[in-house]
């Protein structure tokens, strides 16, 4: 939509784009609290390795209605004083906070995956329009830092909250071991904490980022198309159907990518207490001690994330977009797989620098592969389809890896971690082969973006 400056966006400064940012990282630090330890807890209440998967399976199948949707809300929505994107972010950030404090206090299996489902669904409605708020606040010259921006507070999310499990039982002596049905001492208070930190970021960004009101004519076009809502299905089917090429190779290369992630998440800290310490379950303090070291090593990765996206965007201005983001993925992949390798903990490290590499492009680099090639007026809609492409490869895995891992993996949770591994080789591969890049010196983006502009007006 146009913005009160005549269509052109003024630079922001360092600062400006710091706090647009900061928002995610709050968010992030919901996604890491979960992903590093919602494993654990379903193995503390009873649940089964091949269990876990189908455990995850209500939130991505929320969350494949719930982003698009969310998407197309907000690229309708103008407050005077609210905005555009800012009350998804509040709406989300709040209600995923009262999710993160209820989580601790899960009894049941039950009652733990509908939090989980809680903190997903409201997680999206924070998150989704984050991406657009990036789009809608920066000049096309500017696209890349807000994203490398946002990986950056991502990376220091994520490596906190991944830690906090180690942090409270080593510095704060809190328990780590429970008796089957409850749930670590040490896990309930890196809940609690991350609670506050999820509110307060997004608080912090809504309150110290404006945004740029629509044009009264733009105004105008939004009351109208409002007030016809049912329309809603036939834009987002629309917008599916005319998906512009990059972003459908893009997409694909996204396909492939989750799954890798996804496997991590589910198993990667109970292998590291089984396969890595010689744990058996979670009342062993053997595990317990294992899956606490998991825990401080995926923050590594995301201590690696957020240094590394520093110096990103100057290794995508040498080698472009798509050989930097096809060599992060290998990295990713090697890390990964090597996990397989290691008898002494501390080699966890080096396999998570890898991780953290493949993470911070992952980030970043596919939404600046889109930078250009989608409407402005229907930016929210596109990114809420764009992460269709994240939440169908979790469906699939939740409905099917379980059997995989039951019957072919014979529940060997280090292996599935590995399979991940092989997954984002397979992404690498597409991304090198399949997106095409302007040969112009440092990839200019104006170029890029004419190229994919023309291409989408063809479609």
């Amino acid at each position: 939509m146009s913005t009160n400056f005549n269509g052109t966006k003024p630079t922001l400064s360092i600062s400006q784009i710091v706090n647009m940012s900061v928002g995610f990282f709050g968010i992030q630090f919901g996604w890491d609290l979960q992903r590093a330890n919602m494993g654990r807890i379903y193995e503390s209440l009873g649940a089964n390795p091949d269990q876990v998967p189908l455990l995850f399976l209500a939130a991505p199948l929320t969350g494949l209605l719930i982003q698009p949707i969310i998407g197309y809300l907000s690229d309708h929505t103008w407050h005077p004083t609210f905005g555009r994107r800012r009350p998804y972010f509040m709406i989300g950030a709040i209600m995923s906070s009262i999710a993160l404090i209820l989580m601790p206090s899960s009894s049941t299996l039950f009652i733990a995956a509908g939090l989980l489902w809680i903190m997903d669904v409201f997680g999206n409605v924070a998150m989704e329009p984050f991406r657009a708020f990036v789009t809608d606040k920066l000049d096309d010259s500017q696209v890349n830092r807000g994203f490398i921006m946002q990986s950056f507070m991502i990376g220091l999310g994520g490596s906190i909250a991944s830690a906090l499990p180690w942090i409270f039982k080593n510095i704060f002596g809190k328990e780590n071991t429970a008796t089957l049905g409850n749930i670590a001492e040490n896990v309930r208070w890196s809940f609690y904490l991350g609670a506050f930190f999820f509110l307060a970021s997004v608080v912090y960004t809504v309150l110290t980022s404006k945004e740029y009101p629509p044009s009264e004519e733009d105004l105008s076009n939004m009351k109208a198309e409002n007030n016809a809502m049912p329309n809603i299905f036939k834009e987002i089917k629309d917008a599916l159907v005319n998906m512009p090429s990059r972003m459908r190779i893009v997409s694909l290369i996204q396909f492939f990518t989750w799954p890798g992630l996804f496997l991590m998440w589910f198993y990667y800290t109970t292998a590291v207490g089984i396969n890595v310490f010689g744990g058996k379950d979670s009342a062993d303090p053997v595990f317990a001690q294992g899956a606490d070291f998991g825990s401080l090593t995926l923050s590594f990765y995301s201590v690696v994330t957020f240094v590394f996206a520093l110096v990103l965007p100057k290794i995508a201005d040498t080698l472009g977009r798509k050989l930097t983001h096809s060599l992060c993925l290998l990295c990713g992949a090697l890390g990964m797989i090597s996990v397989g390798w290691v008898h002494d903990k501390n080699l966890l490290f080096v396999s998570m620098t890898g991780v953290g590499i493949a993470w911070a492009s992952i980030l970043s680099m596919p939404y600046a592969m889109l930078s250009g090639s989608l409407p402005k007026n229907k930016v929210g809609i596109y990114m809420g389809i764009f992460n269709f492409f994240i939440v169908l490869p979790e469906i699939i895995a939740s409905l099917g890896f379980g059997w995989l891992m039951k019957n072919v993996l014979h529940n060997d949770r280090m292996l599935a971690v590995q399979l991940g591994g092989g997954m984002m080789i397979l992404a690498a591969l597409i991304c090198y082969v399949f997106i095409k890049e302007s040969k112009a010196k440092n990839n200019s983006d104006a170029l890029i973006n004419k190229l994919e502009m023309e291409e989408q007006r063809s479609v």
